[in-house]
């Protein structure tokens, strides 16, 4: 479904993705972790077409993205929840999701429904302003806006970020819930024991480079990849 193939992007002289290559099958979870600082959101970022690679490319669907713009990507069939959830804080919880299925107008109510099915505390709070929910809530929020657009690949970057240990679990659970349903997912995670457990595939980043690479059960077996990442 999503093809890098040797990605080097720069943030002016800087040297920051250098020759990263990965590829995501259709239904997979497929995980990229590494330390902060190790290129995981420039990567995703590039791939949803807000940065630009200075060599290499990315497929998606077997289409080349080079020189599409990102609300075009969109349109193809890919859904980036960013980094700090970015969620519009004055607006309602429905409209916030609204948003978010801008691109699919005949199938919005259809898509709100199974939204959700999948976020029931949504619902509950769907006429509240969004900037008044609690931090696990608005994940969920921008997860399910991610998902208002019935995505055929959803990419999620540090869904974990900020939130208390029992709400991790929460939103680690909804990601096994939406592999199961055939949702093919990128995941982007400085939680590797988390990342590691829900992921088909893994593969492990520094400062750039790709540096391993695994099942998600190998890399959890992995020695350098437990003393580095996993407390081991």
């Amino acid at each position: 479904m999503l093809k890098v193939s040797d990605i080097h992007v720069y943030y002016g002289a800087i040297h920051a993705i250098k020759g990263v290559s990965f590829e995501v099958n259709a239904g997979e979870v497929v995980t990229l972790i590494g330390a902060n600082g190790a290129g995981k959101s420039t990567i995703l970022n590039t791939v949803c077409g807000l940065l630009h690679p200075r060599s290499g490319s990315i497929e998606f669907l077997e289409k080349n993205l080079g020189g599409i713009p990102a609300h075009k990507i969109v349109e193809l069939g890919m859904a980036h929840v960013p980094e700090g959830r970015r969620i519009f804080l004055q607006m309602s919880v429905e409209e916030n999701l609204e948003m978010g299925a801008y691109t699919k107008s005949r199938t919005e109510k259809e898509n709100m429904e199974r939204v959700y099915e999948q976020f029931p505390r949504l619902k509950e709070r769907r006429r509240q302003i969004a900037g008044t929910l609690s931090g696990g809530e608005q994940q969920m929020l921008a997860m399910g806006r991610g998902l208002m657009s019935n995505p055929r690949l959803l990419m999620l970057d540090e869904p974990s970020m900020g939130l208390a240990p029992i709400l991790v679990e929460q939103i680690f659970e909804i990601i096994r819930r939406l592999h199961e349903a055939g949702t093919t997912i990128l995941l982007v995670e400085q939680n590797a024991q988390m990342a590691l457990s829900v992921a088909d595939r893994g593969y492990v980043l520094e400062t750039g480079k790709i540096v391993a690479t695994g099942t998600g059960t190998e890399l959890l077996d992995n020695e350098a990849v437990k003393k580095a990442y996993l407390g081991g």
